[in-house]
């Protein structure tokens, strides 16, 4: 029976109550829905695919959630408000889970707060979960990089970073040794010393737990070397604004890839170079990627994925590849993401997006020729789920640019009030999928237009050069030029528009009504910068004054008086609508007084504004109670200044 005619069902009865379970109202669904955290959010399959592992909501509490084969519940771990940031198996018998908080630093650090990671090891199918270096005297602020693990001598080993406090900090700076720790007992044994100069050290280990290269990197002068095992140098170059790093090792066990990014064209390469020496030769060379897929017994590159508004999985092996390919003619009609398959690529984790689709993760079974449904991320029905696609446009200047539109459900796609929402980074992309903020918009009547201006990741390299230096300018225009495409088209009013976004996208809805005007009715600011000139310092002092990040940050935003004239704080006074401020109190990104000061820069100016502060929330509004509170005084302002039309 071929693959497109997957047998769908569903999973244990608990999941398929609570975790499957779909909205069905003819009224909006509440706003919280949309501002909890997803109901499912990550998935992992163990190495046999025996096991799978859950992020997700159950009954009320997030959880880690393990199912066997046969899909029954065999653990169920509450979580509730820790920040997860990823899963992963060590073999079939341990579920790694990195968790990360915000924790005040001491005097000797450059920066007052900094988000830390820690690595809990969970026993499956059931045992003491325990965090990597809890049994050090020594070792101490968590977890400083992950290189993943090995079996070896009847024990699973895990490779991480730590902070080895016996002689100090050097400098003020966090830089880790290599630790291999056996996630039975616990022990850390130290394999690999960081650099005993004024250099970044990372690593590179092999299937067999060895050091298989390190790269050193002097943030001074962009220098960096590459050495093998034995310490022999390989590779070596110069990379001013830090664009170096290890990836892998390469297509045959003794060879490596790094990725070195071109400074004057932008363009990331991939080398590989052979681990004996010799001259490095670039691969892949004109493919767009968006992530590389590596083997998890061999370490060997597998495969990548290609960038596009549908990134599609690629594999060098052509039976894997024959199956990614059946897998995506299965779900006509939507967006299909490879999130995590098992060593025998026989059993594939799948999200499912796009219109009508409310991000779906499955389990593919491919010799079975079946798929089951895992649970969605928000528990809408189809119907509820507003459209979305691209829409194509062009820059005043020209420049061909693209945005995602979302669609209110069940409402004529015309003279709609519109909300620009702008990505953060801002080297990031958004794609046709969806978006808790779009959708919620979407929800209450808005079309949502999320564009992809010049600086965006994902369309190549001369397109993100071509945002540098072009903060609150050229950046700026393509937003509102994607305003007038809709309009043009008739899809939208545009003297019903506001702008809102977060970090990045935080400074261009200040910027939309500060540095630009007449254009917006409200904007919503979430973790914003607001003065460049500030943000700047801040990155600089907090990084010790770090010449790699200098020379980034001048090529991305330039510097001294430019900074000042691409500042919203600065033309407060000129603010021409109403502006809701949201920011959290433990952001280490984009410090909350960004948004306190630009609250009393425009009470001074007397201008209209609301600052909501969020608790012990970080940059990335990591808990569901931050994260429903932003949204509906999100919503409510945006209601109050650019009210919707009543729904069908």
């Amino acid at each position: 029976m071929p693959l497109k005619s997957l047998r769908w069902s569903s999973i244990a009865a608990l999941l398929l109550l609570l975790l499957t379970a779909k909205i069905h109202a003819a009224s909006a669904p509440p706003v919280s829905l949309y501002g909890n955290l997803p109901g499912l959010e990550m998935a992992a399959i163990s190495p046999t695919g025996s096991y799978i592992a859950l992020v997700g909501v159950v009954e009320g509490r997030r959880r880690v959630i393990v199912l066997d084969k046969d899909q029954r519940v065999i653990q169920a771990v509450p979580l509730d408000d820790q920040k997860v940031r990823w899963i992963d198996w060590a073999g079939d018998g341990k579920l790694l889970i990195k968790l990360s908080s915000t924790v005040a630093l001491g005097q000797e650090f450059t920066s007052s707060k900094a988000e830390l990671s820690s690595v809990i090891v969970m026993p499956v199918p059931g045992g003491t979960p325990f965090a990597v270096f809890e049994r050090s005297q020594t070792i101490t602020g968590g977890v400083f990089g992950y290189f993943g693990t090995v079996e070896k001598d009847g024990h699973r080993y895990g490779y991480f970073g730590g902070l080895d406090t016996k002689n100090g900090v050097p400098s003020g700076k966090i830089r880790p040794d290599l630790y291999q720790v056996d996630l039975d007992t616990g022990k850390a044994r130290s394999i690999a010393q960081r650099s005993t100069q004024d250099t970044d050290r990372e690593w590179l280990v092999d299937a067999h737990g060895d050091v298989a290269a390190s790269l050193d990197f002097s943030p001074l002068k962009g220098n960096w070397l590459i050495r093998n095992g034995k310490g022999a140098t390989i590779a070596s170059g110069r990379a001013r604004q830090g664009g170096i790093g290890l990836l892998s090792l390469g297509r045959a066990p003794d060879t490596l890839i790094y990725s070195e990014s071109d400074e004057v064209t932008g363009v990331d390469r991939w080398m590989e170079v052979s681990l004996k020496g010799g001259a490095p030769v670039e691969i892949l060379s004109g493919e767009n990627i968006s992530a590389p897929y590596f083997d998890g017994r061999t370490r060997l590159l597998i495969g990548h994925a290609r960038e596009g508004d549908v990134p599609e999985a690629y594999f060098y092996d052509a039976a894997r590849q024959k199956a990614v390919e059946r897998v995506g003619r299965a779900f006509p009609g939507r967006q299909v993401q490879l999130v995590d398959w098992n060593d025998d690529f026989d059993r594939l984790i799948i999200r499912t997006d796009g219109s009508g689709d409310p991000q779906t993760w499955w389990i593919v079974d491919i010799k079975g020729r079946s798929a089951k449904e895992l649970g969605t991320a928000y528990p809408l029905a189809e119907s509820a789920v507003g459209l979305v696609r691209m829409v194509r446009y062009k820059a005043s200047d020209g420049l061909d640019l693209n945005a995602v539109l979302s669609l209110p459900p069940g409402r004529k796609p015309t003279n709609l009030p519109v909300i620009v929402l702008p990505h953060g980074g801002p080297t990031a992309r958004d794609y046709p999928i969806f978006d808790w903020w779009a959708q919620a918009f979407a929800s209450r009547g808005y079309a949502v237009v999320q564009p992809n201006f010049r600086g965006s990741s994902g369309y190549g390299a001369e397109f993100r050069m071509a945002g540098n230096g072009e903060w609150g300018r050229k950046m700026q225009t393509d937003m509102s030029d994607g305003l007038a495409e809709l309009a043009r088209q008739g899809i939208v009013d545009p003297k019903r528009a506001c702008i809102m976004g977060a970090s990045y996208g935080g400074y261009a809805a200040l910027a939309g009504v500060t540095l630009q005007h007449g254009l917006y009715r409200c904007a919503v600011s979430v973790s914003g910068i607001s003065d460049v000139s500030r943000f700047y310092q801040t990155e600089m002092s907090e990084s010790g004054n770090d010449r790699t990040l200098m020379r980034s940050l001048k090529a991305e935003i330039g510097s001294g008086r430019d900074l000042q004239d691409i500042s919203p704080i600065r033309y407060a006074a000129a603010a021409d609508a109403p502006i809701l401020l949201v920011h959290g109190k433990d952001d280490t990104v984009v410090l909350y007084q960004q948004s306190t000061s630009m609250a009393d820069a425009l009470r001074r100016a007397k201008k209209p504004v609301e600052l909501v502060t969020l608790p012990a929330e970080d940059h990335w509004m990591s808990r569901s109670v931050t994260r429903r509170t932003m949204l509906q005084a999100a919503l409510d302002f945006v209601q109050k200044y650019n009210p919707a039309d009543p729904g069908p």
